[in-house]
């Protein structure tokens, strides 16, 4: 294990690389539509399941001997605790923090008014027009990370943007890492699906940052599922552990299909969801009190005839709003789904589906947003053109959350209107002048021109210009500085914990 001290050092973008773009800072007012009323009868129903019905902590003893010391009520591995209680534990959390990158420029705030957009998480298979649709090996996760860095609306890398299915499971979270830590300098997650695998990332982030800086700070964090209905198993209880003990942060999702594992009805499985997250958290404040926590929440809906997830409907929509709202009267940070679709292809179904939800999750006000690109084929696939499209459209829903609408002095353009005569045109106006290369957010994708324009480029619809930009930004990246000696020991690290470990493939 890692143990010596290293202060983390900033380090400048090479030219031609993405200049580094930090999380939003948003002042949009939440959109909460929810009045008092509803709020007090979803969080007596959160209660309700906290007290009364309880979660189970299963396949984990240590976990269980924990609660066992708490004045609670337990039933073979079912857990039940007062609510006013776990509320309180859950409010030791820092109601935001910030997690350091490896480029102090590119460090995120998460929490409070701040939002941070991440891409897509676990899929194992990439799609792209040359290539079709296969299995992710790491040349591809390697160019998912690359274009992660290059693309400046996605603040945060992420971990699992594809699964290497090449490399052997019990080894490819080495090889992440290093990508992460060497192809980019933005923040990261870490591995959760086993508990060597959660300390080898830690002990990672240790190389990176060292230790008086990781005791201090937020500098990697693990994201988690419960397996729901209401049980917490030993991936979520020992990843806590690892990270949580070493101050570092825990994002605990609920992954609800509503009518499966959660009740068809949208209020009962928010309600669900914030009791499974909120109880996770008291299990890490017990651990260790001001740990940073996330809760998240993925509710979908579902095909009743086929059982299939279904994406951008109605019901997850409104169950981003409801638990945007409970998050912060819990006062924790809130993690959403992003850019989702159960689409195969970059269509007209992906287009709408992703943006139902992803602008819900914008006005809800979601902290931490994974799956915020790339997303297809209900999260089993990573697009590579929709990886670049999304972030295209991430960078308009930036503007909105960030500036919203300027009202100063200069925004009202006074002195043009001297410029110009009635029926004339403020093209060159001074204040035009002074403003057009910022006035409107312009997407590099979207085709504006007419279409004599249009068709002499060859009359490419938004896929092809999307696979276009993929190729010229992988041939234009460049890999960001990196101390020599620190890449060497990272690199050491992983050929070590190589040689110890035996290939496995599940």
């Amino acid at each position: 294990m890692a143990r010596r001290n290293r202060q983390s050092r900033a380090r400048t973008a090479p030219t031609g690389a993405a200049v580094p773009s930090p999380h939003i800072r948003r002042t949009l007012p939440f959109f909460d539509p929810l009045d008092e009323e509803q709020l007090v009868k979803l969080e007596a129903q959160v209660d309700w399941i906290l007290q009364e019905v309880g979660i189970a902590f299963r396949d984990d003893p240590e976990a269980l001997e924990l609660w066992k010391k708490q004045d609670v009520k337990i039933e073979g591995d079912i857990v039940r605790a007062p609510a006013d209680w776990i509320r309180s534990l859950c409010r030791q959390a820092p109601q935001e923090f910030t997690q350091l990158a490896r480029n102090p420029d590119r460090s995120v705030v998460i929490g409070g008014t701040h939002q941070v957009f991440a891409p897509i998480y676990g899929a194992p298979f990439v799609r792209d027009l040359e290539g079709g649709r296969r299995y992710g090996d790491m040349a591809a996760f390697r160019d998912l990370v690359r274009l992660t860095y290059a693309l400046p609306h996605l603040h945060h890398g992420g971990f699992v943007t594809c699964e290497p299915c090449d490399v052997p499971v019990s080894k490819r979270h080495l090889d992440m890492l290093l990508a992460h830590m060497t192809l980019s300098d933005k923040p990261h997650l870490g591995a959760i699906t086993e508990m060597s695998r959660a300390q080898d990332s830690v002990d990672m982030a240790e190389i990176v940052f060292g230790k008086d800086v990781m005791e201090q700070n937020c500098v990697i964090l693990g994201n988690v599922n419960t397996n729901s209905p209401l049980l917490v198993d030993k991936v979520v209880t020992e990843a806590a552990r690892v990270y949580s003990t070493r101050g570092q942060g825990m994002i605990v999702v609920p992954f609800i299909l509503t009518g499966a594992m959660g009740p068809v009805s949208t209020a009962a499985s928010v309600a669900q969801a914030v009791a499974e997250a909120m109880m996770v958290c008291a299990y890490v404040q017990l651990l260790r009190p001001g740990a940073p926590f996330v809760m998240g929440n993925f509710l979908s809906s579902m095909s009743l005839k086929s059982g299939a997830p279904t994406f951008g409907m109605p019901e997850p929509v409104m169950s981003n709003y409801a638990i945007g709202q409970l998050a912060r009267r819990a006062g924790l940070p809130l993690r959403c789904g992003g850019s989702l679709t159960a689409s195969k292809i970059e269509d007209a179904q992906a287009a709408y589906e992703s943006a139902d939800s992803m602008h819900s999750t914008m006005l809800a006000g979601a902290n931490f947003v994974l799956h915020s690109a790339g997303w297809l084929e209900g999260g089993l696939c990573t697009g590579f053109e929709k990886l670049v499209m999304d972030a295209d459209r991430l960078g308009s829903y930036q503007k909105v959350l960030d500036l919203g609408l300027d009202t100063s002095d200069e925004a009202f353009a006074r002195d043009s209107y001297g410029e110009v005569p009635p029926g004339g045109h403020f093209l060159g106006s001074g204040h035009t002048m002074r403003h057009y290369q910022t006035a409107f957010y312009e997407p590099k994708l979207s085709d504006s021109e007419n279409v004599e324009s249009w068709e002499e480029q060859g009359s490419q619809d938004m896929r092809a210009r999307a696979n276009a930009r993929v190729r010229q930004m992988l041939a234009e990246y460049q890999e960001p500085p990196i101390d020599a000696a620190l890449k060497e020991e990272l690199t050491a690290f992983v050929a070590k914990r190589k040689e110890e470990l035996p290939d496995a493939w599940y």
